[in-house]
Parts: C-alpha cells; structure tokens; sequence
C-alpha cells in the first residue's frame, strides 16, 4: 500500500510540474508589466546583431533611487529573463573579441560610465544566477546625461555598430564592428 501511494504521489508531482512548465512555455509575455521588445541589426562588418530584452517603465520612479541600480551592482540590462546578445559572426565590441552566439547581457553602472558584460549563459532570469566566471567579455561604455527621458528602456543598433541603450535620462553606448 505504501508503494502504490507513493507512486501515486510521484506521478502527480511529475504530473503537475509537467502542466506548470507547460504554462510557462505558453505565456503571453506581452501582457507583462515590462512587456519584451528585439532590436535586430546587420552591422557594416557584415554581421547581424540581435538583442531580445523586456522593457521596464519609469512610472514615475527615478533610476539608481527607486529603480535599477547606479551603483556598482549587477543589474540584468532590462527586466523579467535577462537580456540576450546574439551575433552570427565573430565580432568586437570596443575593440575586444567575442565570438559568434548568444550571450546574456548584464550592466554594472556608475553616473559617468557601465561595465557592459556578455555572459555565457544566455538563457537565465534577472541576474539571481549570475556567475561572473561564466563572463565570456566585459567592456567600459560610455554613459551620458540626457535632456528628453525615455519612459521605457530601448536598445537601437545603428548600421556602423553603435548600440545605444536609452532610459530615463541615461544613454550608455558602445561600439560593435
């Protein structure tokens, strides 16, 4: 009796975490508070450059105050799963080499300056597991004041390989070739 009732409880387990990653793999993320957003490029070096993050909003919060944090902490570069960073061909990004693949893209930001870091794991959620020898590069971006906020982060990748990151009153930029 003991046997069947734990094989019993087993198979409901397996059962229910079967139709929980079933729901998952179904969301709607668009319906999400930080809905998601892709930028995709091809660069003049020939590569394409794709980058697949969620949006979060301002909603009248300040960033390094309420928000995201300026100040020397990891932050996942976006909201819900951690943004990825994908290349089809072997590129540099400020003057350093990455290979072709996806990566997962992490931030570390300060008033004037980021560390923008490409981390091997690509598919992770917000930066909890964030393992910092899995970095496959990190690199300095430039970060500047600007006047008109933007209420949702965006990316854009221009066709000679500035990609911008643009929120609130911040644009970190760095350069891909």
């Amino acid at each position: 009796m003991k046997k069947l009732l734990s094989l019993v409880l087993l198979t409901s387990g397996i059962v229910s975490y079967t139709s929980v990653k079933a729901q998952d793999a179904t969301e709607d993320k668009s319906k999400r508070p930080s809905p998601p957003a892709m930028v995709t490029q091809k660069i003049n070096s020939g590569a394409t450059i794709t980058i697949d993050y969620s949006q979060p909003s301002l909603k009248g919060r300040t960033i390094g105050k309420d928000i995201e944090p300026m100040d020397g902490q990891i932050w996942r570069t976006g909201a819900n799963e951690a943004t990825t960073f994908e290349t089809d061909k072997d590129i540099e990004v400020e003057g350093k080499s990455l290979p072709a693949g996806k990566y997962s893209l992490f931030t570390l930001w300060d008033k004037e300056q980021a560390t923008v870091i490409f981390n091997k794991t690509a598919k992770q959620w917000g930066a909890y597991k964030y393992d910092a020898a899995e970095d496959a590069l990190t690199v300095k971006g430039d970060v500047d004041k600007v006047d008109a906020s933007t209420e949702k982060m965006n990316f854009n990748i221009s066709p000679d390989g500035m990609v911008a990151l643009n929120w609130g009153n911040y644009k970190l930029e760095f350069k891909v070739k």
